[in-house]
């Protein structure tokens, strides 16, 4: 991260989309959460690996994401972990997005789930294109030449 970065702590994160998705596009959403869920995140034992973004009544919703309930709250005051959170997007956002996923083969992908400088949660979407099982290897094999590479370098200098 660079210098100038706004600080981020990192509450769930799905490092298999970039291997399973073409990352077009990416744009941060604030998320709706219940205060159970806010100090559940905080402990950071969300999973988002199953998750993704759809539109439910015109607005966006993160779908299929778990937050584990939380320990110390009692049990009226729990919450459903893996109920449809509302995601809070620009009307300007919210139209390109929907206006990508209804072409063919795009797909809206939370890529992590983090806490701003701020304390706000936000979830960064990523506007994702599948890739085939050919294109997978080819990533594996980019990623494995630029590891080899690297230690070339170490070795020589």
């Amino acid at each position: 991260m660079a210098n100038n970065a706004p600080e981020r702590k990192l509450a769930a994160q799905n490092r298999r989309a970039r291997f399973d998705y073409f990352i077009e596009d990416t744009v941060e959403a604030g998320i709706m959460l219940t205060g159970t869920e806010v100090k559940s995140l905080r402990g950071g034992k969300a999973s988002i690996l199953e998750a993704y973004a759809g539109e439910i009544g015109g607005e966006l919703f993160l779908v299929n994401s778990y937050i584990p309930e939380y320990g110390q709250a009692g049990a009226w005051l729990q919450h459903d972990p893996k109920r449809p959170r509302k995601l809070l997007v620009r009307k300007r956002e919210l139209v390109k997005m929907l206006a990508a996923i209804a072409r063919q083969g795009m797909t809206l992908v939370p890529m992590s789930v983090y806490f701003n400088d701020r304390g706000k949660a936000k979830v960064e979407i990523g506007v994702a294109k599948g890739k085939n099982k050919g294109d997978k290897r080819e990533t594996e094999k980019e990623r494995d030449w630029q590891r080899d590479k690297a230690r070339l370098m170490r070795a020589r200098g």
